[in-house]
């Protein structure tokens, strides 16, 4: 709940002189007030203030033993059960896991820049957003995987894999279309670390996350009193990129007068500082992507022509997770694995109901909310798989086909590999051996000589099989 006069308030719960002026100073112009509090123990005691019962919001940032964290949010969630708690850390720690546990909203990773603080706030207080499960984790598990370790099986996906994989080796810009949360960061890492510039920098710009009026800045960098605050020199994203890759996210959200800057710096590889009289040279190739259209966009004249076309001198687009539901078990295996490579995670399972559960969801947050539910869902569980129990809000969402006792209690041989039709006739083999080899290609993480090898049969042998199934014709 926000003051009479709109102010939102927040509490750090941190007892560093410097980074309580950050995070007000960043809050601040977002309409926050800031209350800190130096220790958990003082920070109890100021719910019962006038400001505490006031708060919107709470950022622990205090960091102690495992079981003093977990012991404050389950002490703060008795005292304020709807509050949102938000931990700033330095990782998937322990700690932090701990803290989830305990009723924790979510996780910010330091350090805290405007735009990611500010959005993870909004975030927080946002009442059209699910809860639970569903509730969209701010932070972004991030990996760095090649073209072959990528899951999907799909046939649009593959085309895709296959496109970026062919252009990876060229120096054009490229453009990637897909929904939020359908894996354009992952594919833009993967088509740089297959490229010639892979030893060289990878560089993220994503434009939802910068005010307006800084992106030229961040993008071109400018000189030291170029604008107000303009208190140091900046090199700017496209020289910090030179000769490596610079990704543009969001790029839909470019300025109008940004548009063409961006254009003459593709085309010639040559731009200026803001503030700065000489001209600087770089060789760094591009790669945008949005979740518009930008054809559209462009012919509607809401996007720069000329930028459009230089920017999709190879185009491909990711489908929607919805598209995509053979891939879920592949993708459900892959984050299960990874999740348990963190700090004092099991290994967990999923059941054969919670699968089908997932596979009848229609996911508008793509495979990123997959990976969200997922992880949620293992913070908390108490068996050594994950089971509809797991999955309330998903299961409130979802409308899932009754399927009869006798069907439910039958023998499978695999997480998503079902023998039977709900007629109680089994499946034909193709279709249950299609399951399989997408069983294989998620447990193996898509390393396809390995799935190939656990298999017993031949890599080319495995592709044919692909073709013949139907499960892809592109790669």
């Amino acid at each position: 709940m926000a003051t009479a006069q709109g102010v939102k308030m927040l509490m750090l719960v941190n007892d560093e002189p410097s980074q309580q002026r950050l995070v007000s100073a960043i809050a601040g112009r977002d309409g926050w007030r800031t209350i800190f509090a130096g220790d958990t123990e003082t920070a109890l005691a100021m719910l019962g203030t006038q400001d505490g019962m006031a708060l919107d919001a709470v950022i622990l940032d205090s960091w102690g033993p495992e079981s003093e964290i977990e012991l404050f949010v389950r002490e703060f969630r008795v005292a304020r059960p709807a509050l949102p708690i938000l931990l700033m850390t330095a990782g998937m720690t322990a700690e932090a896991l701990a803290a989830m546990r305990a009723g924790a909203s979510d996780i910010f990773h330091k350090p805290a820049t405007p735009g990611r603080l500010i959005a993870a706030l909004d975030a927080l207080i946002d009442k059209k957003r699910m809860r639970g499960e569903l509730r969209p984790l701010f932070e972004k598990f991030s990996a760095e995987l090649d073209f072959d370790e990528m899951i999907g099986v799909s046939t649009g996906y593959r085309s895709a894999l296959a496109i970026a994989a062919k252009a990876a080796r060229a120096r054009v810009p490229l453009l990637i279309a897909g929904e939020t949360g359908s894996g354009r960061l992952q594919l833009a890492k993967a088509i740089h670390a297959s490229s010639p510039r892979a030893r060289n920098a990878f560089v993220v710009v994503d434009c939802a996350e910068i005010e307006p009026g800084l992106i030229g800045s961040c993008l071109f960098g400018h000189e030291r009193g170029a604008f107000a605050g303009a208190f140091d020199r900046s090199e700017g994203k496209f020289s910090a990129a030179d000769g490596g890759t610079l990704y543009i996210d969001h790029v839909e959200l470019l300025p109008d007068d940004l548009q063409r800057s961006v254009y003459e710096a593709i085309e010639t590889g040559r731009f200026s500082r803001l503030g700065a009289q000489q001209i600087s040279e770089v060789d760094t190739r591009i790669i945008a992507a949005g979740n518009v259209d930008l054809a559209a966009a462009s012919a509607a004249g809401r996007f720069r022509e000329d930028l459009y076309f230089k920017l999709a001198t190879v185009q491909l687009s990711i489908p929607p997770l919805r598209e995509r539901e053979g891939d879920i078990a592949s993708l459900s295996r892959h984050f299960l694995g990874r999740f348990a490579e963190l700090p004092s995670m099991p290994s967990l399972g999923l059941g054969d109901d919670a699968l089908r559960l997932l596979r009848a969801y229609h996911w508008p947050g793509n495979v990123r909310q997959l990976q969200g539910v997922l992880f949620r869902a293992a913070v908390t569980c108490t068996s050594d798989a994950i089971t509809l129990a797991d999955l309330p809000n998903v299961q409130a969402a979802t409308i899932v086909a009754p399927v009869s006792d006798d069907i439910r209690n039958e023998p499978t041989d695999g997480i998503g590999v079902t023998l039977y039709e709900c007629d109680g006739n089994l499946r034909p083999l193709s279709e249950i051996e299609a399951d399989v080899i997408r069983l294989a290609i998620g447990h193996y993480r898509g390393r396809m000589s390995e799935v190939a090898r656990r298999l017993g049969i031949g890599r080319s042998t495995l592709y044919r099989k692909l073709a013949d199934l139907g499960i892809d014709t592109a790669a």
